[in-house]
């Protein structure tokens, strides 16, 4: 926590010293240095101007902020920018995206009417600026500067330079107080998203929701083995369900045991469904949205046969990477649509992890509560109902489903397995016990359904306490 009662993102103390990105030209790498002047930018200018075209893609066109950076799909210069450079965007970035609310109301303290929509870019510049003079450990004469600075390039924007200008140095003079008047738990959540969890969960629990997503998680691992070990290795814990978590520092393909294969990344809370299966040796499952496969890896690494169906090529050839890199079995990977595909024979269990809101996510994507909308809902609702209703008929008698969702709206979750239940009386339910799930009984519903949160599991490092928004019912085909 900083002194004004407001964690900071990245957790450095704020001081006068230029950030990574700012520093004077003679302190960087030389490689670096011969890219800044061939582009004829102030240092750190590359950075702000890529992180305004980021959040211009995400919250002026609407694209998932792993799209916009996917290195075949995302903004072109994005690869021309140093390791560095990169990772200052990516802080500004998620910064600005995790606390969006609290930004935009200081924002809008400070200027005397909205900007029109001709100036939608200065907008993205306002952002950019205020997530570094509010919440990251850069000089504020930097973040003022460069961020006029960019305005000031566009011959678009040139009537709003100077209020571009004066908002920052205002913001400046009154961050403090402004920061103080916040409600920040509230602010951070979208106002649909603050409803549904209010009338949900409750407004305890919906702070709760919001306190975590203001804090960049820890990194989460599922292993393959010896996890003490390897929590070791990376300064971290055991969590009570078997994952590792740790702080990471780099990239993940460079860390001891990937090329090796011995761990994949997924948080604690998606590791849970495919334990609710039981013991799946030789069983013939079929893990449904499959992609990435980290469910499909699980149930692999117990001895299942899989078959993992996705409605994208692309993340499916992604699936049979990982699986190759962890040296695990193949499985029969089909890109298919669920509510066109037909099995060839029934399945010994099911895993179905339906398309969804995806709000439980807002930890590592806060990108999430931006994109999407509560009208979006009801054709989530939809689609989950039907493919719930046709797979129903893909298990052999006795045969196990899960059905899974990483939501933190009841809709998607709990409501969906009510309905099916009624619906289909020849369906009863096999409820959760806390053995299964690493003694976590706190996740267990009343009615026997797991359901994880961003406000369990706490810890002393705010960064290595809480899950993923996640809800999971075991079902059963009845013999008879």
């Amino acid at each position: 926590m900083t002194d004004r009662g407001r964690p900071r993102a990245p957790n450095r103390p704020r001081s006068s010293a230029p950030a990574r990105g700012d520093a004077p030209r003679e302190q960087r790498p030389r490689d670096e240095r011969v890219v800044l002047e061939e582009r004829k930018d102030e240092p750190g200018l590359a950075v702000r101007r890529h992180a305004v075209e980021i959040l211009s893609a995400v919250l002026d066109d609407g694209r998932p902020l792993d799209q916009v950076l996917d290195h075949r799909a995302g903004i072109p210069s994005w690869r021309a920018l140093t390791p560095a450079d990169r990772g200052l965007v990516r802080a500004i970035v998620s910064t600005c995206l995790r606390r969006l609310g609290l930004i935009d109301d200081a924002l809008k303290r400070l200027m005397k009417r909205p900007l029109p929509p001709k100036a939608l870019r200065a907008r993205q510049i306002l952002r950019v600026g205020a997530t570094q003079v509010l919440f990251m450990d850069v000089a504020d004469h930097a973040a003022v500067s460069l961020a006029t600075e960019l305005a000031a390039r566009d011959p678009r924007l040139q009537p709003w330079k100077a209020m571009v200008n004066g908002v920052l140095r205002n913001l400046v003079r009154e961050r403090e107080t402004i920061l103080a008047d916040q409600d920040a738990d509230r602010l951070v959540t979208p106002l649909w998203l603050w409803r549904d969890w209010c009338e949900s969960w409750g407004e305890e629990a919906a702070r709760a929701f919001g306190h975590a997503h203001m804090v960049e998680p820890a990194l989460d691992l599922t292993v393959k083995s010896d996890p003490e070990g390897w929590a070791e290795k990376f300064g971290g814990v055991v969590l009570p369900t078997g994952s590792v978590r740790f702080v990471s520092h780099g990239a993940i393909d460079k860390m001891e045991g990937f090329e090796a294969g011995e761990w994949w990344v997924q948080d604690a809370a998606a590791a849970l469904p495919a334990r609710l299966l039981g013991d799946v040796t030789g069983a013939r499952i079929a893990d449904l949205c499959a992609a990435p496969g980290g469910k499909t890896a699980q149930l692999v690494a117990r001895g299942a046969s899989v078959t993992a169906v996705d409605l994208s090529p692309h993340r499916l050839e992604r699936l049979k990477q990982n699986l190759a890199r962890l040296r695990l079995a193949p499985a029969a990977a089909l890109a298919a649509d669920l509510s066109l595909w037909e099995p060839d024979a029934p399945f010994d269990a099911i895993l179905l992890d339906a398309p969804c809101s995806a709000t439980g996510t807002l930890r590592r994507n806060p990108d999430v509560g931006r994109l999407k909308k509560a009208h979006d809902l009801e054709a989530l609702q939809a689609l989950q109902a039907h493919l719930l209703d046709r797979v129903a008929h893909w298990l052999k008698p006795g045969g196990l489903l899960v059905y899974c969702t990483c939501s933190l709206q009841k809709a998607e979750g709990e409501e969906q397995i009510v309905t099916f239940l009624a619906d289909h009386p020849e369906w009863e339910r096999v409820p959760v016990t806390p053995e299964e799930i690493g003694g976590l009984a706190g996740a267990i519903t009343p009615e026997g359904d797991l359901r994880t949160r961003p406000d369990l599991l706490p810890a002393e490092d705010p960064r290595l306490a809480g899950l993923d928004g996640f809800f999971a019912a075991r079902l059963r085909r009845r013999t008879v």
